[in-house]
């Protein structure tokens, strides 16, 4: 037994010690239960947050303590008391798991809870259950790395409410990238019409055509689209209401707190904002490029979402709004490469040449020394 539930057998005979038979001792748990736990107080049931207010025994010993609490959305439920989970390093946890073992029921194990993140300062991070849009602030010792849009399963330790705001504390176990799961609603893409690479300038100087464009060329025409842009806050009416803009000079006059925040802000109001995840990985690309990596990747996987496997269209980077995703792959694809996943990389850069064959980003200028995994220097 573990150190936390060691001596449940003698917290149970200190309750029940004058009691005689089940009534007498549901009594007494009833009362160690308003004597030790301190309500109203954060609680889970079935895995989801509650707020319990009270313990009751009505006389039947079929059903035992009954716990009254309410939900996030305000409505009132009577529950059996066994049923509750409070953690065992809160007041009160034990006297629950000691009540479970009586009854001859092992303590509720508190499962892991999978929250997906989006936004992140040192010590707090705000999420939302996955499959659920209610906010929640998780706190914990350390969140270096885990980054909005990410799912982190978090072994939950105390629970409470502040403000009215449902907070959690606890331990991140594990994080992982899955766009599918997050439940967004896929980025419009408009249809520009065809483009045509006849249309387009191949080499120079009567230069031979790369390797890279001659299969592109020889796909033929392909329908061009422009990829909705999500940014909250700005005001369509003022071309010059740009809030990553606002970020950047912030950044530049070395208020990078404040630059970090506004961006860690849009990713909280919508985290299809594929603009805040690019700018997020540029924060942590020459230090720390594998935090950077999951901003870019992040960004990549939500844009993707409205491609989809078979997509074989062009973003043309002269429509401005296919920016952000082609930053987020660029970024993504510098950053493999740096860490030397070079056939992943390179597969990056060549869907890049693919889907905006203007190159506007340079690529083709990488792509033949990722193949040859030449080792990244510091410029390019």
């Amino acid at each position: 037994m573990s150190g936390d539930t060691a001596g449940l057998d003698e917290l149970i005979q200190q309750i029940t010690v004058d009691a005689k038979g089940n009534d007498e001792q549901l009594w007494a748990f009833r009362q160690a239960f308003e004597d030790n736990i301190d309500v109203p107080c954060d609680a889970t049931v079935v895995g989801q947050p509650v707020r319990l207010t009270k313990f009751d025994y009505d006389g039947n010993e079929r059903r035992g303590l009954i716990a009254l609490c309410r939900g996030a959305d305000g409505a009132k439920h009577a529950v059996a008391a066994c049923d509750v989970a409070i953690p065992l390093s809160a007041r009160g946890g034990r006297y629950v798991a000691a009540y479970r073992k009586w009854m001859g029921l092992a303590p509720l194990a508190e499962d892991p809870v999978e929250l997906v993140v989006l936004s992140v300062n040192q010590k707090a991070a705000r999420c939302r259950r996955l499959g659920d849009e209610r906010r929640i602030t998780f706190r914990a010792a350390a969140l270096r790395g885990v980054v909005p849009g990410e799912i982190a399963v978090v072994r939950p330790g105390k629970q409470w409410t502040y403000a009215g705001d449902p907070c959690l504390s606890g331990v991140v176990e594990s994080t992982r990238l899955d766009a599918g799961a997050l439940g967004l609603v896929p980025l419009r893409l408009e249809n520009l019409g065809l483009w045509n690479p006849a249309e387009h300038y191949w080499g120079e100087d009567g230069e031979p055509i790369e390797a890279w464009a001659r299969p592109v060329i020889a796909r033929g025409s392909r329908p061009q689209f422009e990829m909705e842009q999500v940014l909250p806050g700005a005001d369509p009416d003022d071309p010059f209401s740009d809030p990553i803009g606002v970020s950047n000079d912030r950044r530049d006059a070395g208020d990078r707190v404040g630059a970090y925040k506004l961006l860690m802000d849009l990713c909280e109001a919508d985290l299809r904002c594929l603009d805040a995840h690019a700018h997020l990985g540029n924060f942590a690309f020459d230090r720390r490029p594998r935090d950077a990596m999951r901003h870019y990747e992040a960004g990549f996987r939500i844009g993707a979402l409205s491609l989809g496997e078979a997509f074989d269209g062009v973003l043309p980077w002269g429509c401005i709004d296919n920016r952000p995703f082609l930053r987020c792959m660029h970024g993504f694809g510098l950053c493999l490469w740096r860490l030397k996943r070079f056939e992943e990389a390179g597969r990056i850069f060549d869907r890049m040449l693919w889907l905006n064959p203007s190159d506007n980003q340079g690529v083709r200028f990488l792509v033949d020394q990722v193949r040859a995994k030449e080792p990244w220097v510091d410029g390019y």
